[in-house]
């Protein structure tokens, strides 16, 4: 996959909250006559693109009703040995960066929860983006074995 795209009814929010996650910014443009750029970080790209007359994003995460795009997933295996650790790392290093005037405080919207997916079992939790948006992060715990 290239990348995934992001509307945002602000971009340089947007930046600060997907920079204080990891990303780096690789490229900046104008997509008609909006601004636009591509993130890069966690294995993968994303597209920020600012919406000129915003409307609230969809509650995705929430309304069981909702299709569409639900959320982004990033695979945290690699880079911690718990989950629920590198959340409360990141929770206070937002605070710390709220408390500065620098952005807000991260919204948890599943704390750490174990999750059998497949012949896998997981942590898996999620957080909001700026704009509401439903962003995953996961650890594979360890692989069930064959009978």
């Amino acid at each position: 996959m290239h990348h995934a795209s992001i509307r945002t009814a602000d971009i340089h929010r947007a930046i600060a909250f997907y920079q204080r996650l990891g990303f780096e910014i690789s490229e900046q443009f104008t997509a008609g006559i909006t601004l636009a750029c591509w993130m890069e970080g966690w294995g993968g790209r994303i597209e920020l693109l600012q919406v000129p007359e915003p409307r609230p994003a969809a509650d995705a995460f929430n309304d069981e009703q909702y299709t569409g795009y639900y959320h982004l997933s990033f695979d945290l295996s690699d880079q911690t040995t718990d989950l629920t650790d590198w959340l409360a790392a990141l929770k206070a290093r937002f605070e710390q960066d709220a408390e500065a005037g620098l952005g807000e405080p991260l919204k948890i919207l599943l704390e750490p929860t174990q999750q059998m997916i497949g012949r896998s079992v997981y942590e898996v939790a999620f957080i909001a983006d700026t704009d509401g948006l439903p962003l995953e992060f996961l650890r594979m715990l360890e692989p069930v074995k064959a009978l």
